[in-house]
C-alpha cells in the first residue's frame, strides 16, 4: 500500500467513522435502550422517546490543529 493509498485512506475516517458511530446511536436507540451524548458542555443521557436528561457538565473540548503534540502530565 503507498503513501498515497493511506493518505486516501485517513481522509474518508472522519466521514465514515462519523456514518458508523450515527448508525450505532440509531440502532441503540431503536432497541430502547438510551445512549449518552455530550452538548454545549454538558452529558446528556437520550432515551428512545427523545428525552434528555443532563448528566453532569463538563469542561468544554480543548481546540487543537492537526499535527499539534500534547504532552500529557
Amino acid at each position: 500500500m503507498s503513501d498515497q493509498d493511506i493518505q486516501l485512506l485517513e481522509s474518508q475516517f472522519p466521514a465514515v467513522s462519523g456514518s458508523a458511530f450515527a448508525a450505532a446511536r440509531d440502532r441503540v436507540l431503536a432497541a430502547g435502550h438510551s445512549v449518552l451524548q455530550s452538548q454545549d458542555g454538558v452529558i446528556y443521557e437520550v432515551f428512545p422517546d427523545g428525552r434528555k436528561v443532563a448528566i453532569k457538565h463538563i469542561e468544554p473540548p480543548t481546540p487543537s490543529v492537526p499535527g499539534k503534540i500534547f504532552t500529557l502530565r
